[in-house]
C-alpha cells in the first residue's frame, strides 16, 4: 500500500499535519461554554471585550464523548507539567457576568 497522504497505518503511527498562517495566529478567547447531547460535546469559545453589550462566539469545536475525554485528559496533563516548571495556576472563581470595571473608552 502507498502511503502518500501520511495517514497512519500498521506500526506507522505518525501523522503529516498541515497548520496555515491564519489557523496558526490562533484566536483569542477568555470564555468557553461547553454543552452536550448523548452523541456530542460542543465547545464554543467567546471573547468578551469590556464596555460592549454583546459578546461574540469567536470558534466552535464539535467533539465525539471520546474526544472530548481524551481532550480532558491531555489538557490535564498540559497543567501539570506546565504547573510543574512554573507553579500553581490561580483558579479564581469569577461571577457571571464578568465585570472588567472601569470606565468606557471614548475617542
Amino acid at each position: 500500500m502507498n502511503n502518500d497522504n501520511n495517514m497512519p497505518n500498521g506500526d506507522n503511527n505518525e501523522i503529516s499535519i498541515e497548520l496555515s498562517e491564519e489557523v496558526a495566529e490562533g484566536i483569542y478567547s477568555n470564555l468557553a461554554i461547553i454543552t452536550h447531547s448523548n452523541t456530542e460535546f460542543v465547545l464554543d469559545f467567546v471573547r468578551i471585550m469590556p464596555g460592549l453589550p454583546k459578546a461574540k462566539v469567536k470558534s466552535r469545536i464539535i467533539l465525539t464523548p471520546e474526544h472530548a475525554k481524551r481532550l480532558l485528559g491531555a489538557l490535564q496533563d498540559n497543567v501539570n507539567r506546565f504547573e510543574g516548571q512554573n507553579g500553581s495556576i490561580s483558579s479564581k472563581d469569577v461571577p457571571f457576568p464578568l465585570n472588567f470595571g472601569g470606565t468606557k473608552g471614548e475617542a
